[in-house]
């Protein structure tokens, strides 16, 4: 911890006492700015920081009370010390103003040595005390800074962590493992809520033939663009999952009726079946492809998530089976 060496500034409009404060601080452990009027001394201390002033009371023009006045006025000023140093030290009068004008102590002319010596080293103590606490300070706000940095910097790794976990790399939708978690929530709150939610499996019909004839890049490019129609397609309340390959799942919240369901789910198809303008090995191409889905509606009866997720795939295999690019409604 490096702590600046402290300076002292010597205020008097006598040569011959700047000379001999000189000589009686020589070995004080600080460095002396000397002053020979008030207006050199406020201007010096714009510029250093002092560990203690002293000052003559007796000068003219400006006096040492008027100097002391403008320093206490200062921001930076008003903590720094001030020793007045003046012959009418015995006057209660100029004792009691001085320290009105914010002196924190008298020395007497002729000056006594030791006398000097010794409130100057405790002054110097005070200050380097003080100087030590700041730099302390500084330092523990640093370091609280650096450490709220790297909590932040953990946060968000573990932030993405927990992202990765839970959902899909491509495409960047809920996975499997956070899927059946949003599926077991549905499937507690609908009671509560008094309404009923739908499952739907999906699955892009032509998957496979884009995949084979343009390559996996584009295929990936594919199932981008079905998941960001997936996403513009639903509510904020409801989910979409990819469960791997061309499998989607769809947790469709707050149902009223099965014919409103199914409206949705073929206007959803629709969505889907729309030309994907893509980039393949042999250069720019249209996708053409559609979606088969699987449709299970959970309104509180007491099947589980598995046998709900057993009649949705029951009911995609029946979508399939009919010639695809259709919707079906487990029994």
């Amino acid at each position: 911890m490096n702590i600046a060496r402290p300076k002292i500034l010597v205020v008097d409009d006598t040569h011959a006492n700047l000379v001999a404060m000189r000589r009686l601080l020589a070995n004080c452990g600080a460095d002396l700015l000397e002053a020979s009027s008030g207006n050199e001394a406020l201007t010096l201390c714009l510029d250093h920081e002092f560990a203690l002033i002293l000052l003559d009371v007796n000068m003219p023009d400006m006096d040492g009370y008027e100097v002391a006045s403008l320093m206490g006025e200062s921001g930076q000023l008003h903590e720094t010390p001030i020793i007045f140093v003046t012959a009418a030290y015995a006057d209660d009068i100029h004792r009691l103003k001085g320290y009105r004008f914010g002196a924190v102590d008298y020395i007497a002319k002729p000056v006594n040595d030791t006398i000097l010596q010794s409130k100057v080293r405790v002054f110097l103590e005070l200050y380097e005390a003080r100087a030590q606490l700041r730099a302390t300070l500084s330092e523990l706000s640093e370091r609280n800074h650096q450490l709220g940095i790297e909590m932040a910097e953990r946060e968000r790794a573990e932030a993405a962590i927990r992202h990765q976990a839970t959902h899909d790399m491509l495409t960047g939708l809920p996975n499997r493992v956070l899927f059946h978690d949003r599926l077991r929530t549905a499937m507690q709150r609908a009671p509560r809520h008094g309404s009923a939610f739908a499952l739907v499996l999906l699955d892009i019909d032509g998957f496979k033939g884009v995949n084979d004839q343009h390559g996996h890049p584009a295929g990936d490019d594919l199932l981008r663009a079905i998941a960001g129609r997936l996403n513009a397609a639903l509510r904020a309340s409801d989910t979409v999952a990819r469960l791997g390959g061309d499998e989607f799942a769809l947790v469709l919240e707050d149902v009223s009726d099965v014919d409103g369901l199914l409206h949705r789910c073929r206007e959803l198809g629709g969505e889907l079946a729309a030309p994907y303008p893509l980039e393949g090995r042999r250069g720019p191409f249209i996708a053409q492809v559609s979606a088969s889905q699987g449709i299970a509606l959970w309104a509180g009866d007491a099947r589980n998530d598995e046998d709900l997720i057993q009649a949705a795939d029951r009911a995609l295999y029946k979508a399939k089976e009919d010639g695809k690019n259709r919707c079906v409604m487990a029994p």
